[in-house]
């Protein structure tokens, strides 16, 4: 479907078919129009409108009944999409009743509903993200306790540095995203409230019934009240802007990461065999990490513009809510490709334990230099410690030895290690230290914590 309402910044590929059904044009509108129902039901039930123009309005409050090239044409003249809107529901229900046409949108702005229907957006929009999270860490959670004892090379700046279990590192990743889910739970709670002030926040039309309207209008849209309306205050927003590009940028290190492992040079990962079964995968792994990488690269540039929005002039602002309304989708939708391929590499690869163990072994005992280093600190100073593995380093890389082999001929050393030491030192397990017990600091809680959204 086009974009009638809405410029996107992001082609088709760059999202989930969640997240792009939750942001399209007629779903966007439609949460509009939930919004005057509910406007419309609450007014009644309080006695601020007539009940009988409930039925005839709450009928015209079905988006396929509008085009959406003529709401776009009409917001672009008006120069408000709200204002559009209301006046084309207020033209259909007086189709129907003339009456009821006058009690359209009475005693709201057209801020209220922009922001309570970005709401909603972002309530669908939170839980689309979720269950791909969720999907992650179970996969992740898996990875990690198959791979908890298997060696693999621990990198910094692109380099072997030392051993480390693999299931250290994907417990990593799935602790990572668990902490995005927590994040998303907490602000789906608290930051996704109602917005219902009228014209200036002060829900002055509606008098004496301005609260209980207010109330109503949170049990028919799920949504909780906030303390007062929040117009021109956005910080809820840019909090839950700042959450998908965090959650974006997390996808987006963990799909580097995987994807570098999937070089032909490194293969200690690779697409599984089960990976046309896999459930809910739809993507090959190198695709996969492609969409998680690009989603970090897009998802901050757009998140600062909600931060930039934020900083609206007096009661309400001018033109900045429009940046949001914009913007929000084309963040959603970067976001959810990052989830999306995080969700599908995680369930689409398998490793190899060999090839790792091939890989730590690559440096010919370069890897083990820091371990002995400390063993021999127990024996002699630190610094002779060091000076001898570096002296049998260099003549290793020389001669084309192995450090063990090297080591092993030095009198210096030998006289502190026996061979059976240096041949236990050389082991890359050997030198762990409180790995096992991260892995299950990481994945415990994970494993306890409820898939699904209470």
């Amino acid at each position: 479907m086009t974009n009638q309402l809405v410029f996107s910044l992001l082609p088709a590929l760059v999202a989930s078919p969640a997240m792009r059904a939750i942001v399209d044009d007629r779903a966007r509108l439609q949460r509009m129009l939930d919004f005057e129902a509910a406007l419309t039901r609450a007014e009644a039930a309080v006695g601020v409108v007539p009940a009988s123009v409930v039925e005839p309005i709450a009928a015209a409050c079905r988006a396929e009944r509008y085009n959406l090239a003529a709401l776009g044409e009409a917001a672009a003249a008006a120069g408000s999409l709200s204002d559009a809107v209301v006046d084309a529901l207020t033209a259909e229900v007086a189709k129907s009743d003339k009456a009821a046409a006058g009690c359209v949108h009475w005693g709201a702005s057209g801020q209220d509903v922009m922001d309570t229907a970005l709401v909603l957006e972002l309530r669908a929009g939170i839980d689309a993200l979720t269950a791909d999270i969720n999907r992650a860490i179970e996969a992740f959670v898996t990875l990690a306790g198959r791979q908890r004892r298997t060696p693999s090379v621990a990198r910094a700046g692109l380099r072997h540095v030392m051993p480390v279990p693999f299931g250290l590192k994907v417990a990593g990743y799935a602790a990572a995203l668990g902490r995005s889910r927590e994040r998303l739970k907490r602000l789906r709670k608290d930051a996704l409230v109602l917005q219902l002030g009228g014209t200036m926040g002060t829900l002055a039309v509606l008098g004496e019934h301005g609260l209980n309207v207010t109330d109503r209008m949170t049990a028919l849209l799920d949504l909780p009240a906030p303390e007062a309306p929040w117009h021109s205050h956005r910080d809820r927003l840019v909090e839950v802007a700042s959450a998908f590009a965090i959650l974006a940028g997390t996808c987006g290190k963990i799909a580097r990461d995987l994807a570098l492992l999937m070089q032909n040079e490194v293969a200690e990962a690779f697409a599984s065999s089960t990976l046309d079964n896999a459930a809910g995968s739809r993507l090959r792994p190198a695709n996969a990490a492609a969409l998680a990488i690009t989603a970090a690269k897009i998802a901050p540039q757009l998140a600062a513009i909600i931060l930039g929005a934020a900083g609206q002039e007096h009661e309400s602002g001018l033109g900045s809510a429009q940046a949001e309304w914009a913007t929000f989708p084309n963040l959603a939708l970067a976001t959810s490709a990052g989830s999306l391929g995080v969700a599908d590499l995680a369930q689409g690869i398998d490793v190899d334990p060999d090839r790792m163990r091939t890989n730590v072994e690559m440096t010919q005992g370069f890897i083990m230099a820091e371990a002995i280093s400390l063993a021999l600190s127990g024996k002699v100073s630190h610094e002779e410690a060091l000076r001898l593995v570096a002296e049998a380093s260099e003549k290793s890389v020389r001669d084309r030895r192995g450090l063990q082999t090297v080591l092993s001929e030095d009198e210096r050393v030998t006289a502190h290690l026996s061979a059976p030491v240096l041949s236990r030192l050389f082991e890359p397990m050997s030198h762990q230290g409180a790995a096992q017990t991260f892995i299950d600091r990481l994945v415990g809680p994970l494993r306890a914590a409820p898939t699904k959204r209470p």
